[in-house]
């Protein structure tokens, strides 16, 4: 009897198993604009301290349903995104300076896409997550506050950064957002707040260079808009 028991339990896990991995297919592919702003530093070691600088973000998605899983709607986004990065320094040491980097890169995230909620009508939740690349378009120094510029008491005595160029255009990292669509015979209107940790580091980082780690950090909230052209 028990080994019947075991033998019925067991072929039962297994049907559940290999149902969850059919789902029901999907093949439904949208368009997408978005916009925001975004919040951005750069982890530097050693350690320059900082207040979150602002800057716009938007850009195109292309979004690929494929399956649904029980309640779970699978798929991939890819998107291309403009986004206004940097840092902007807190320097207390008395000069009353102040210094801010605008760096401007083209993004490029490909994500997991998993939507939990109504699939057509009505509101869905998403979650995103997935590598991302990234490329310098350019970048700019403003220096501000009370002139003439003193770093003499930085600390730390870091300031390697004044004056020198990114020199790693590319950068790389993971990206994941968490939104709410509101599903509509008009299209998808959505807000979504976004977290990108950088990888790569936009200085050098060998034992010649000054910098131990100096990589991009941001966090957005962005206005998103979506349509079917394929249901």
């Amino acid at each position: 009897m028990r080994r019947l028991l075991t033998t019925i339990l067991s072929a039962a896990v297994f049907t559940l198993t290999v149902s969850a991995q059919v789902g029901e297919q999907r093949n439904t592919i949208s368009l997408g604009v978005s916009g925001g702003m975004g919040t951005s530093s750069v982890s530097f070691i050693p350690s320059i301290k900082q207040q979150l600088s602002l800057g716009p973000t938007f850009g195109v998605s292309v979004r690929h349903v494929s399956e649904k899983y029980f309640f779970l709607i699978c798929g991939t986004q890819l998107e291309c995104n403009f986004a206004t990065r940097g840092w902007t320094e807190l320097i207390e040491d008395g000069s009353e300076n102040e210094y801010t980097r605008v760096a401007n890169y083209i993004e490029v995230p490909f994500l997991a896409h998993i939507g939990f909620g109504r699939e057509y009508r009505g509101f869905q939740g998403h979650l995103n997550l997935g590598p991302q690349v990234s490329y310098l378009l350019n970048e700019k120094e403003i220096y501000g506050g009370k002139t003439p510029w003193d770093t003499s008491n930085r600390p730390n005595q870091v300031t390697e950064q004044y004056g020198k160029s990114i020199e790693n255009k590319l950068d790389y990292g993971i990206t994941a957002s968490l939104g709410l669509e509101m599903r509509t015979g008009s299209g998808n209107f959505g807000i979504e707040g976004r977290y990108y940790f950088g990888l790569g580091n936009i200085y050098g980082i060998t034992k010649k260079d000054f910098f131990a780690r100096c990589a991009n950090s941001t966090i957005s909230v962005r206005a998103t808009y979506s349509f079917n052209l394929i249901r």
